[in-house]
């Protein structure tokens, strides 16, 4: 079983190579609000559409301070890729060896389709100024979760 984080616990830090294969750290963003998203693949239709809901509801969860980063098993090449076809406007990290999605919780058993799989479970971390979880969200759906996670952190939209 998969051992999932919550809100109190120490976010794990990590540093993983962007779209353009820069190294990113957790520790980077310290001093700043933060959301750490897992998604299964990028430029799949979910992937596209909570990709796509969060990069349209930037400007307000900037405005409130929030910094949005997904993070995929994808190559930096298909990050570029895909963040350029869909113009996202915040970072992709890759994490090919799932290392980080283990010590989030995020990789694990899940039902797709009507079976048991090993994979990604599609998960959302709020993380505070101190890189302490203020939220962590398992077994999100694509389809809406910008909006509530929005409504969650009281950000308009």
């Amino acid at each position: 079983m998969t051992t999932r984080l919550a809100p109190g616990s120490p976010a794990p830090d990590f540093t993983l190579a962007d779209q353009d294969g820069t190294d990113v750290s957790l520790s980077d963003l310290r001093g700043q609000k933060a959301i750490l998203y897992f998604y299964p693949a990028a430029m799949t239709p979910g992937c596209t559409t909570q990709a796509c809901d969060f990069r349209d509801s930037i400007s307000s969860l900037q405005g409130a301070g929030y910094t949005v980063v997904g993070v995929s098993r994808d190559e930096p090449a298909k990050l570029r890729e895909f963040r350029e076809r869909d113009g996202l406007t915040f970072q992709l990290l890759s994490d090919p060896d799932h290392a980080v999605h283990s010590a989030y919780g995020v990789w694990g058993e899940k039902m797709n389709y009507g079976k048991v799989v090993e994979g990604v479970i599609r998960s959302t971390f709020v993380i505070d100024e101190q890189g302490v979880i203020e939220l962590a969200q398992y077994n999100v759906r694509a389809t809406g979760h910008v909006a509530r996670l929005r409504k969650t952190l009281g950000v308009d939209a």
